[in-house]
């Protein structure tokens, strides 16, 4: 009974806390400006990209910024990866283009972009060597300028 129980409760707490990434620009403007959240956009090469997979693991992944993106941000994901296995759907390549030429023209991996509910660039960064706690402030740095 006892594992029935600790089972339930870590699978509410995994819901809890679970990310909602969306990969849709039009989508994240509609949510942040429905729920009043900035947008964090992300630029990343799943399969190839070292700094990329450090910062998804280190990062996004952890519990402090999956709560602290539930309540103040729209997560919105840009993904290029490279390996033919893990190649995207047209439609979605094309979407993720469209991102890439309009916020990371440089080619820069990872990105991060701070973006208002209007699409507007509040700031960029990239991969940090910081704690959750620390790369949440940094964020949010970027939307009090």
């Amino acid at each position: 009974m006892k594992r029935l129980f600790l089972g339930l409760l870590l699978a509410m707490t995994s819901v809890t806390f679970a990310q909602n990434w969306t990969n849709s620009l039009a989508e994240a403007k509609a949510t942040a400006a429905k729920e009043n959240k900035t947008i964090i956009l992300v630029f990343s090469g799943s399969d190839w990209c070292g700094p990329c997979i450090k910062l998804d693991k280190t990062i996004w992944q952890s519990e402090e910024f999956k709560a602290e993106a539930a309540s103040k941000w729209v997560l919105l994901r840009a993904d290029f990866p490279k390996k033919k296995e893990h190649a995207l759907p047209a439609e979605q390549q094309k979407q993720n283009d469209a991102l890439a030429e309009k916020y990371n023209r440089e080619g820069n991996f990872p990105l991060v972009v701070v973006l208002d509910q209007n699409g507007k660039v509040l700031g960029k960064t990239g991969f940090k060597n910081l704690a959750p706690a620390d790369y949440i402030t940094h964020l949010h740095s970027f939307e009090t300028k």
